[in-house]
């Protein structure tokens, strides 16, 4: 696996992929798990070069406690993917990826203000802005993307579909534990105790109950509720445990 930390360098080793052979890419903020790995597992058998970015983006974050506690270690991230094959890892600094320190942004204006976006101001302008210089630079035909963030998936989509982009958004099936937690890097700051009462968020989600039955379970078990709605068919929500924010969608 090549690593590869500058815009240039990575444009200049991308030229060198010939134009038959098919390029997927997987973009993450590291602390990586077998989530994250399901997603490159699924890019390689459907890619011929398997490009993984680990970029943990400041713009996204609007609680700037939750950006420097956030679970990260880039060697073991390095080990795994070098475990799983991935054939580039592009891991840019600040100053690589925003050189006009954020001046420009990408902004949607309906479905982004909603979910994780109504009380997470500025959020998905980072997503957006940062997933868009991404496909730019690494100029992917496919890119893989896990349904635990389908609010994350469905914008992505869209902007994909307004911007005229000639890229396939692949959506991946929600990686879970056995008891169903939905495995995320942020399940790393839980303690010993909040680990066993996680996973009341999918069991209380999965069954058949009304929203506000659901919203007084979750609190009763100790979580706080950010949202739980249903939308189009999918029921999302939000709640807080020990202080770490968890998401997850039936």
């Amino acid at each position: 696996m090549k690593i590869i930390r500058s815009v240039k360098e990575f444009k200049e080793e991308r030229a060198k992929i010939p134009a038959d052979k098919s390029v997927g890419f997987v973009p993450t903020m590291g602390g990586l798990h077998e989530g994250h790995m399901s997603l490159v597992k699924k890019c390689k058998e459907q890619n011929d070069v398997t490009v993984v970015s680990v970029y943990l983006n400041p713009t996204q974050f609007n609680d700037k406690n939750d950006l420097n506690t956030y679970p990260a270690n880039f060697d073991e991230d390095v080990a795994l993917l070098e475990k799983n094959g991935a054939d580039y890892l592009f891991a840019p600094t600040y100053p690589e990826m925003y050189p006009d320190d954020y001046k420009y942004k990408l902004t949607e204006n309906d479905f982004s203000k909603v979910l994780c976006g109504a009380k997470r101001p500025g959020h998905f302008d980072g997503v957006l802005t940062v997933v868009m210089k991404l496909f730019n630079i690494v100029r992917p035909k496919n890119a893989y993307f896990g349904e635990k963030d389908y609010q994350q998936y469905l914008l992505l989509r869209g902007m994909i579909e307004a911007f005229f982009m000639d890229i396939n958004i692949v959506p991946c099936p929600i990686v879970r534990q056995a008891d169903g937690l939905a495995v995320s890097s942020r399940n790393r700051k839980l303690s010993a105790d909040g680990m066993k009462k996680a996973p009341l968020l999918h069991k209380i989600l999965a069954e058949k109950s009304s929203v506000q039955e659901k919203i007084d379970a979750l609190t009763a078990a100790g979580f706080t509720v950010d949202y739980v709605t249903e939308l189009d068919g999918r029921l999302y929500a939000a709640a807080f445990l020990e202080g770490v924010r968890l998401i997850d969608n039936v």
